[in-house]
Formats: C-alpha cells, sequence, structure tokens
C-alpha cells in the first residue's frame, strides 16, 4: 500500500486497486517509484512515492516510502477565447487619450496666431487647460457612468463628447469655441481614463495582467507620438492644426462601433447578479474550458459579502481610505514630477535652448516615451510594479537636476541645446518605465470590487486637476522663476515620490484581483 499526501488529507491505495484520492486526481502507475497523484487544474501540494512496494507473500505490512513534495506545474489548457482583441478596442480610447493630449505641443503656435491669442500666454493656457478641466470632470463621472451603465456602454457614450468635441476644435473659427470643443474632448478622455485600465484589468487573465495593463500606457504613448509627428507639416501649411483634429474623429467612431460588439466585464456582470450573461462573457473571452474556474474565483471574491454598491463616502471611511489615498497620491506624484509640462511644451523648451528642429525633438521625445513603455510592459510580471516605480521616479529625479543645471552653469550654455533634449528624453524614458504604465495599472488592482470603479475615478480626478493646474500656470511660472528653478521643484518631487513609494506601496504581481482584495481588504 501507498501513503499518497495532497493539500486535502492522505489516500491509501492498494497496488491493483488505484482509485482518485482527491477531486479530479489522476493516477500513474511507475515501476520504479510506484505511482503519482497530479492535479487536473487545483493548487495542491502532492507528494510522491519514491519507492515501489516489493512482492510479499506474507503477511501485509505497510510500507513506508520516502515521501518527496512535489510542486505542480499549472496545466496549460488551450484556450478558445481571446481578450486581445477586445483590449485592442479599449486601447483606442487611450490612443484617443494621448493625442488629445498631444496634439496641442506642436499645433498652439499656428491655432493662436489663427484665432488672434498670440500674444496672450493665458488664453493659450486655457487652450490647453480646458482639455484638462473637462477630463477632471469625465474622469470623477466615468466611475459612476461604469458601474450604472456597465463597461462597454460607458465606452460607446464616451465616443460622444470625443466626437463632437474634435469636431468643434477642427472647425473653430474664434477662441471660445476651440475652447468649448477642447472641454468635451476632455471629458471624454477624462471618462476614457477611468475606464480602459478598468476594463483591460477587469478582462485580463492574471498571468498576463500587468503586460496587458501596460498596453493602456504604451498606446497613450502612441497617441502622444502620433500627435507629434502629426504636426510636422506645420512649418510648410501653417493651417495644418485644424486636420491634426480632424484625424481624431476617426478613432472616436471605431471606439463606438468596436464596443457594440465587445463582451461585458465578467466581473461587473457577475456583481450584478447577471450570472448567465456572466459566463457568455467568460467564454468569449477566455474559452469554454475556462468558465468554472473563473466563475468560482468571482464566487470566491463575492463570498460572505452582502454589502450594497458602495457611495463616495465610503472611499473616505476607516476601512478603505488609507489604499484609496495611495492611488490618488500615485497620480499625484506623477504630474507635479513635470511629466505633461513635458509633453505640452517641450517645443518651446528646445526652442529657447536653440534647438534647429524643435517639433522634431518634440517627436524624438515621443518616440522614447513609447520605446519605454514597451520596455516596462515586457518587465512589469518580472520586476514587479514597486521596484519599477522606485527606478523610474529614481530616474526621472536625475534627469531633471541634468537639465535643471543645463539652464543654470554658463559652462554647460554651448551644450544647452543637445543637453536638454538628451535630458528631457532620458527623463521621458524613466517616466514610461514607471511613473506612467504603473499607477493606472495598480489602481484596479488594490481596490476592491465594490469600490473599484468609483476609487479609480476619484484617483483620475486627482490626476486631472494637477494636470489642471499644470498646464494653466506653468508657462507663467516659468517666465517668473526661469525654466532651471521649475525643472529642480520636479526633480524635489521626483525623490519625494520614491520616500513615498518605499513606505506605502504593495506589491501586486501575479497576484489575481481577488487575492489582492482580500488581502488587503480582509473584511470586504
Amino acid at each position: 500500500m501507498y501513503a499518497v499526501e495532497s493539500g486535502l488529507g492522505f489516500g491509501l491505495q492498494k497496488p491493483k486497486l488505484l482509485q482518485p484520492c482527491v477531486g479530479d486526481l489522476k493516477l500513474r502507475i511507475s515501476s520504479s517509484v510506484g505511482f503519482n497523484c497530479y492535479p487536473n487544474n487545483r493548487g495542491l501540494f502532492l507528494m510522491r512515492a519514491r519507492e515501489s512496494i516489493p512482492k510479499h507473500t506474507g503477511p501485509l505490512v505497510m510500507a513506508k516510502p520516502e515521501l518527496e513534495l512535489i510542486t505542480p506545474s499549472k496545466s496549460v489548457v488551450k484556450s478558445s477565447g481571446s481578450v486581445f482583441p477586445y483590449v485592442g478596442v479599449a486601447c483606442l480610447g487611450a490612443i484617443l487619450f494621448g493625442y488629445h493630449l498631444g496634439v496641442v505641443n506642436g499645433a498652439l503656435e499656428y491655432l493662436a496666431k489663427d484665432l488672434g491669442i498670440a500674444e496672450n500666454t493665458v488664453m493659450q493656457g486655457w487652450v490647453v487647460s480646458a482639455l484638462l478641466a473637462g477630463a477632471t470632470v469625465g474622469s470623477f463621472t466615468g466611475g459612476s457612468l461604469a458601474d450604472r451603465f456597465g463597461r462597454t456602454r460607458t465606452f460607446i457614450l464616451d465616443a460622444i463628447p470625443l466626437t463632437i468635441g474634435a469636431f468643434l476644435c477642427a472647425t473653430a473659427q474664434r477662441v471660445e469655441t476651440m475652447i468649448i470643443g477642447r472641454l468635451l474632448a476632455g471629458i471624454g478622455i477624462g471618462i476614457s481614463s477611468a475606464i480602459v485600465p478598468l476594463y483591460i484589468s477587469e478582462i485580463s487573465p492574471t498571468e498576463i495582467r500587468g503586460t496587458l495593463g501596460t498596453v493602456n500606457q504604451l498606446f497613450i504613448c502612441i497617441g502622444i507620438l502620433v500627435a507629434l509627428v502629426a504636426g510636422l507639416p506645420l512649418a510648410g501649411n501653417p493651417l495644418w492644426w485644424r486636420t491634426m483634429f480632424k484625424l481624431s474623429v476617426i478613432p472616436s467612431v471605431l471606439l463606438a462601433i468596436g464596443m457594440a460588439v465587445s463582451p461585458e466585464s465578467p466581473r461587473w456582470l457577475y456583481q450584478r447578479g447577471r450570472t448567465s450573461d456572466a459566463e457568455i462573457s467568460i467564454k468569449t473571452l477566455y474559452g469554454r474550458e475556462r468558465v468554472a474556474e473563473v466563475m468560482n474565483e468571482l464566487a470566491s471574491a463575492s463570498k460572505g459579502s452582502s454589502e450594497p454598491e458602495s457611495g463616495w463616502f465610503d472611499l473616505f471611511s476607516i476601512r478603505y481610505w488609507k489604499v484609496v489615498s495611495v492611488g490618488a497620491s500615485l497620480f499625484l506624484f506623477q504630474q507635479f514630477a513635470g511629466i505633461n509640462a513635458v509633453v505640452y511644451y517641450s517645443t518651446s523648451v528646445f526652442r529657447s535652448a536653440g534647438v534647429a528642429s524643435d517639433v522634431a525633438a518634440s517627436a524624438l521625445v515621443g518616440a522614447a516615451n513609447v520605446f519605454g513603455t514597451t520596455l516596462a510592459s515586457s518587465l512589469m510580471d518580472k520586476k514587479g510594479r514597486k521596484s519599477l516605480l522606485l527606478a523610474s521616479f529614481s530616474g526621472m529625479a536625475a534627469s531633471m537636476l541634468l537639465l535643471s543645471l543645463t539652464f543654470t552653469w554658463k559652462a554647460l550654455t554651448p551644450y544647452a541645446g543637445t543637453l536638454s533634449v538628451f535630458g528631457t528624453v532620458a527623463y521621458v524614458l524613466s517616466f514610461a518605465l514607471g511613473a506612467g504604465p504603473v499607477p493606472a495599472l495598480l489602481l484596479p488592482e488594490i481596490f476592491a470590487s465594490r469600490i473599484r470603479a468609483k476609487a479609480v475615478a476619484l484617483s483620475l480626478g486627482m490626476h486631472w486637476i494637477s494636470n489642471f493646474i499644470i498646464g494653466l500656470y506653468f508657462l507663467s511660472v516659468v517666465n517668473r522663476l526661469g525654466i532651471s528653478r521649475v525643472y529642480l521643484g520636479f526633480a524635489f518631487v521626483c525623490v519625494l515620490s520614491v520616500v513615498y513609494v518605499l513606505r506605502n506601496v504593495v506589491e501586486t504581481k501575479g497576484r489575481s484581483l481577488e487575492e489582492i482584495e482580500l488581502a488587503l481588504n480582509p473584511a470586504a
């Protein structure tokens, strides 16, 4: 007889009468090792008999074979479903996010002349910041809309302000029309900023959730890069800025069409009690083979909890405030570290540093952003979220210090153009490795399911408020204090970010959303 140990107990088997010892465990006979007990998609700790029982003709004596702990490898089940097409559709929202952020970088000078505000830096600041004001409103409403109507329907609704806003910007004859168009487009990208990472995290398998989570940031960077490259014809055609805004109508329409045929988030459906619809969604995303497994995970996360959907004030309760404050703080640090000052005004800074092709240099910065984010996607599930954040903010601090010194030390003046481009590229590359993609990925992971949508919306609201302040006042502050002091301030914020991450951020690599929720909120 053999003693076989699993994570659920012992099973004693006769050599010629083999039965499964637990659940769906399968047994295999081996002349050299007796029999093995393997799991069928169960995470069990199993023991393998190392000695076979010799032939015995006398009284039966219990054999005591040496037992060896086996860590079972997860069986790979070929899935008949795929999340990738639907992640791609959601990322159209991320492309629009990046495109509307970056489109004014090269176009601002030309549209300012066309609309008669070339000498009015305050109105130029409002053209930039109207988008951010709208995004603040959109980010706060995005979570509530996603909770009420579902993730895919909210995407479809989101396409309305994105399309109308782009059209108004492209056809504006007065600065007031431009500001209204930017405000509507901002509402659209604010909603997108809340629901794109939420939707992707909820439909992504645990084993690749980190990689797919960075795809959101990657496509934001691609959107920024496309906007910067789209500005290259401006030097030869000053009215090209109108075409730049028209181009953003296309992905807005495609987003609505794509989401009309995309599956809803299984987690949202399950929370709504629509279990049959959740099963259909899981089948589409992962294949029939994983329906039972995913439904069990969803059931485990909600087991013993009959709490109603959270309200806004629940986010500030003792139970949730600590984790909610981490999400909000990460986005505040991200913005006050200076990234969008670089995105909006790098062309102006390069021009002041004497760079010959300022728009081309800004396009190089955008390319560095895409490259860094692509690299981060391959490291996210290997190195972890926290380590990437620490490395990222450290690199950003060093780069901003270099930029500050470039505009301060007279000895560096002959090299100001080269160093400003190098420092900016290094800063953006460092940002793209962690500070850019990690917060949007980390937030849906650390928030409990009942507060997830609203907590993400609140955190992104902090993002857009700080973004709005920087976009509105950056040029004025630079004119008053000088670019060197502003960059030095950004470097100081990056150092504070490193300290904060060390003390407050937890690692979520390799854990399912349900496991993270139970770990951070045992009572949830």
